[in-house]
């Protein structure tokens, strides 16, 4: 409204209307007194020409890129699963999908390589074809008909549904989107829609959920799409992106990211298994635990009494827990940023998501508000940073990659507020429908905690298999629940008083597994 970029850091330090108000005519004097050009703030995004060769996003091009060492790798495969109940049209689900694809350019775009370097090449629109697999002769009819018999039907959709899942694209010659029906019976179906991670991340879900829903309903009772065209796509952001991600606007961004990761060393956790030199293929699993509402609630009265958010806490607490594991001082983890900070953006599909890396100095902080404070800053500068691509902070800051491990980090955190939202499946006119989640675990790092906020904290310790045994992650969550209850306990206890898991703690762990590996060496 006032034509002026507001950092986020401006809510922490003016959480009033007055001051809030205060800082924004400042910042208005500061854009108003610029010469012409010279702003640093984001130009407008508009629709790009489309008479010359479309660039990848910087994003896209790391992905591409992957895809060239690996092709056809099924790792950056997203599928979502959707389970329909009742009366379904074939032919509104159809529609449906296919004006999807229609509205939105990237889902029916390639990437062949021209000279050398890859474009983007949108097709034009087709209707998208949606083959169905029928089951339900798998089963007894009528009388017949028995709980193992269903049974019989679940397990054939689910393996239909997991082999399309780890079906590979090929980026070059599309398509990098296709979907397919399971039917168990009249009543009850199974969707599954594939897409490359080159072209979705988890935002795009609820855009293509949101979507679909209006859409279906609507081409089910002969109206037309109540959706407004799109004004900009993504291949309009990649172009806007790279015009405007250059010169000083560059500099400034690489300037405080090379400082930020100066002599940072890679966290070495104790493994139960050696990890391979060259990387292998990353065996998933995963572990879940929940914070009850009790200790939730506390979270989030210290967060709010020490001017963090809940985010900011679990990150210290993390970055705790790891340095406790390590045996090190100076711990980096990534965390997912989604990087629509432009309203152009939300309502598109495509690949936006960024990673952060956020650093802890434990040396540098006595208590555990010190680490609070600290960390704090860590997130606000890495949010005003967050334009610059990861892949680009990679190039400046790592060069030489190890292939056994990701750069810059292999540990990662990730906060979802889900408050307000129901578990509840979701009710079309005569359909039911309810997502699916499908069985394994996938993660390119070590270890990847992703939490969901509602009345209480649910989480997901993601891991790599090759690494770890079930044994030691769940032993870490134990650590981690237990430093958390230490935050609520006490912000002004010393963190060498904290320790993660009483009878020995994770140190005394971390030296029986190094103890285990020196064995296997011999």
């Amino acid at each position: 409204v006032f034509g002026v970029e507001v950092p986020l850091r401006v809510l922490f330090e003016t959480p009033t209307v007055e001051a809030l108000a205060a800082e924004v005519e400042r910042l208005r004097e500061v854009e108003s007194g610029r010469v012409a050009g010279d702003s640093l703030s984001a130009p407008p995004l508009v629709r790009a020409e489309r008479n010359g060769r479309l660039p990848l996003s910087f994003a896209q091009q790391r992905l591409w890129f992957i895809d060239q060492l690996e092709p056809g790798n099924p790792a950056y495969n997203s599928p979502r699963v959707v389970r329909l109940e009742g009366e379904l049209d074939y032919a509104a689900l159809v529609a449906a999908l296919s004006e999807i694809v229609r509205r939105h350019e990237v889902l029916r775009t390639s990437f062949p390589t021209v000279e050398g370097e890859p474009i983007q090449l949108v097709h034009e629109a087709h209707a998208l074809h949606v083959p169905v697999v029928d089951v339900e002769h798998l089963a007894g009819s009528g009388a017949q008909a028995t709980t193992r018999d269903a049974s019989v039907r679940e397990r054939a959709a689910r393996a239909v549904v997991e082999r399309e899942a780890a079906r590979s694209f090929d980026l070059s010659a599309g398509p990098v989107v296709r979907a397919l029906l399971v039917r168990l019976n009249e009543r009850e179906h199974v969707l599954v829609v594939v897409l490359h991670h080159i072209v979705s991340d988890g935002w795009s879900a609820g855009v293509l959920v949101r979507e679909f829903g209006l859409l279906y309903e609507a081409f089910r009772q002969g109206r037309p799409s109540p959706l407004a065209e799109l004004p900009v796509q993504y291949a309009d952001y990649a172009v806007w992106q790279r015009d405007w991600l250059q010169g000083e606007v560059l500099e400034r961004q690489l300037a405080y990211w090379r400082e930020q990761l100066r002599d940072l060393e890679a966290l070495e956790l104790p493994t139960d298994y050696a990890r391979q030199a060259t990387g292998g293929t990353s065996r998933g699993a995963v572990v879940r635990f929940e914070l009850n509402s009790e200790v939730t609630a506390q979270l989030r009265e210290v967060s709010r009494k020490e001017g963090v958010t809940l985010f900011m806490l679990l990150t210290a607490a993390f970055q705790l827990l790891l340095s406790r594991y390590s045996g090190q001082r100076d711990v980096a983890v990534g965390t997912a940023i989604a990087n629509r900070n432009r309203l152009e953006t939300e309502p598109l599909v495509g690949f936006f998501i960024n990673q952060l890396v956020l650093r802890a100095r434990l040396d540098e902080c006595r208590t555990t508000r010190d680490l609070l404070a600290q960390v704090r800053e860590t997130v606000l500068g890495a949010y005003a940073h967050q334009d610059l691509p990861f892949e680009r902070i990679v190039e400046e800051v790592a060069p030489d990659r190890e292939l056994s491990r990701s750069p810059l980090f292999q540990h990662a955190i990730e906060l979802q507020s889900l408050r307000g939202e129901s578990d509840e499946p979701w009710q079309l006119a005569e359909t039911k429908l309810s997502s699916v989640t499908l069985e394994g675990a996938t993660t390119k790092l070590d270890l990847d905690v992703v939490l969901y906020e509602r009345d209480s904290i649910s989480g997901y310790a993601y891991y790599d298999a090759n690494l770890f045994s079930e044994a030691t992650i769940d032993f870490l969550v134990r650590g981690f629940e237990s430093i958390l209850n230490e935050f609520v306990r006490d912000v002004d206890a010393e963190l060498s008083g904290i320790s993660p898991v009483s009878g020995g703690g994770l140190e005394s762990h971390a030296a029986q597994l190094a103890t285990s590996l020196e064995l296997l060496e011999v």
